[in-house]
């Protein structure tokens, strides 16, 4: 299930109305569950965004955190807790236990559970009924393992437990089995502590076998200065080798999990709570302090943001990085491009939308920073917010918002021909569309780590074929910059696909851009090669046969 990268086609804030729904929700979904436990699960306090998914799953984060729940069917009808939330809360759901190691190896593998793998305690099983979850447990430790679903099999005497692929949720029992025994479970005596003190240092491995095994090795212990001293040694690391100029502005989570937790040494666990700054975002100022670093706290997404790097400083300049690290980095890229017709790097093209003076004033109401890119659903919950808090829906048609000053400003100011009077309300299905026309659109480009921000939409690859002297054809392919695609790579690629001379050249005024001349007619399969290689969405190539008359 960690195998292959999975992306939310939207991401979403709750309103405090969904929040409070949600935990309704949760307290008839989980009746053993008390308000503390409901509390830790989704902190009052805290933002709680869901992520919803191609296969209408959605899955409800805790801004900064992480997964707590997921909605197989987005209905709410079938809601389970992550793996991370019964580690907060074990007492949260009844548990199957284990016989032992042998097991749940398989059943890590992905294997079906079958119910003489269940140690069954002497007092017997709680009592239990189809469609109720459960946690899967080991011996000797706290933590569920494996989501499962039970069901009872008319062809076989015994009961098989199917685990659940989906992730790493809860034991959903379905089938019309009533199973009696006892009503007494031992939910076990550790703390939340302990659950959770190394949740930072999780990673995923696909090899299931070698993680399961290495697990069971003696971890090493460091001291609090020792702890210091590598997470400095995994920061200058990563600055050297994936931090790029061109990706900042950095999230504080994001250089940590997906930049410097990479860099640390083979079987080591990184937890920042170990060491003596106790904080991730405590860290971060201490080296930019230091003057490593420049950082600023975004009190919106409530986390440091990683601005600069000082690449002139002391530390900085007089670190080696390992060559180990680089060098796995080019092994990663040699296999993608020896992987023939499948996709090197997921390609991402996202339309994103930056604050205008038009519409500063209701993000500066809301807090909301006005130097960052909203995508259009983020952008338009700005407005939506603003109007909940200003209390501006009209109280006879729920459907209709009443513009005060600020609002109307935002939306009208400048576009009104002189001598019209300004709007008084606008619909609410309008509403959306009019605010994200009064913002600065730009188009942001992702492959791997490498991520571009442009202003402006995002403007489409042109293939284009046509005939020269001796009646030959020569296609030429241009805008290729845009997609983060290296010209003189494509370039020599292509001479090899298509057993043909290529070349490179400048475009004329185009100071930067260039286009890439491919000696013959093969526009058609190019623009395959496009699609399928490198994962550049059809929308954005535009193909023209000057040969065809």
């Amino acid at each position: 299930m960690f195998k292959k990268p999975v992306e939310a086609k939207l991401s979403q804030r709750l309103s405090g109305a969904d929040k409070k729904k949600l935990r309704r929700t949760l307290k008839d979904r989980f009746p053993l569950a008390s308000d503390a436990n409901i509390d830790e699960i989704l902190p009052p306090k805290a933002e709680i965004s869901v992520a919803k998914y191609s296969n209408k799953v959605h899955v409800y984060v805790i801004e900064g955190g992480l997964p707590m729940l997921f909605d197989i069917d987005g209905r709410s009808t079938e809601i389970y807790p992550t793996v991370y939330a019964l580690w907060k809360v074990p007492e949260l759901l009844p548990s199957f236990l284990l016989k032992g190691g042998e097991v749940s190896r398989y059943v890590i593998g992905g294997a079906d559970l079958m119910f003489p793998g269940i140690s069954i305690p002497p007092e017997g099983l709680l009592s239990f009924l189809a469609g109720q979850p459960w946690a899967v447990k080991v011996p000797g430790n706290p933590a569920p393992i494996a989501p499962s679903d039970v069901h009872s099999d008319a062809s076989n005497d015994e009961d098989d437990i199917n685990v659940v692929e989906s992730g790493p949720i809860a034991t959903n029992i379905q089938g019309s089995t009533y199973v009696d025994a006892s009503k007494n479970l031992d939910a076990g005596a550790q703390t939340h502590e302990e659950m959770t003190a190394d949740i930072s240092g999780l990673k995923f491995s696909d090899n299931v076998t070698a993680e399961v095994q290495s697990d069971e090795k003696e971890q090493q212990t460091f001291s609090g200065e020792e702890i210091d001293a590598l997470l400095d040694k995994c920061l200058l690391q990563a600055l050297h080798t994936t931090v790029k100029d061109k990706d900042l502005p950095m999230p504080g989570s994001t250089l940590w999990s997906n930049h410097i937790l990479p860099c640390r040494p083979a079987g080591i666990t990184l937890d920042i709570k170990k060491s003596s700054y106790k904080k991730l975002s405590k860290w971060l100022q201490s080296k930019s302090s230091a003057g490593l670093m420049s950082t600023k706290e975004d009190r919106y997404k409530k986390e440091v943001m990683l601005l600069g790097v000082n690449r002139g400083h002391s530390d900085y300049m007089s670190f080696k990085p390992e060559k180990r690290a680089q060098e796995s980095a080019e092994q990663r890229h040699d296999n993608s491009v020896g992987e023939g017709s499948q996709m090197k790097l997921q390609l991402q093209v996202v339309e994103v939308y930056k604050p205008s003076t038009h519409v500063n004033s209701i993000f500066t109401t809301l807090g909301a920073d006005t130097g960052s890119f909203y995508s259009a659903s983020d952008a338009s919950d700005i407005v939506f917010r603003y109007v909940e808090k200003e209390n501006l829906v009209k109280p006879t048609d729920k459907a209709v918002v009443v513009l005060d000053v600020t609002l109307c400003d935002a939306l009208y100011k400048g576009s009104v021909k002189k001598g019209s009077a300004y709007p008084t309300e606008i619909h609410k299905k309008d509403l959306g569309s009019t605010f994200l026309s009064r913002m600065q659109v730009h188009h942001r480009v992702s492959k791997g780590n490498e991520v571009a921000v442009r202003k402006g939409a995002a403007r489409p690859i042109q293939i284009m074929t046509e005939r020269r002297q001796g009646n030959k054809k020569v296609t030429r392919v241009s805008g290729l910059e845009t997609f983060l695609l290296d010209v003189d790579s494509l370039a020599m690629e292509l001479q090899k696909k298509f057993a043909c001379s290529t070349s490179v050249a400048e475009l004329p005024g185009k100071k930067g851009q260039h286009e890439v001349l491919v000696q013959g007619g093969v526009i058609d399969d190019l623009a395959k090669h496009l699609v399928d290689h490198y994962g550049v969405p059809k929308r954005y190539i535009e193909v023209l046969d000057k040969t065809k008359k």
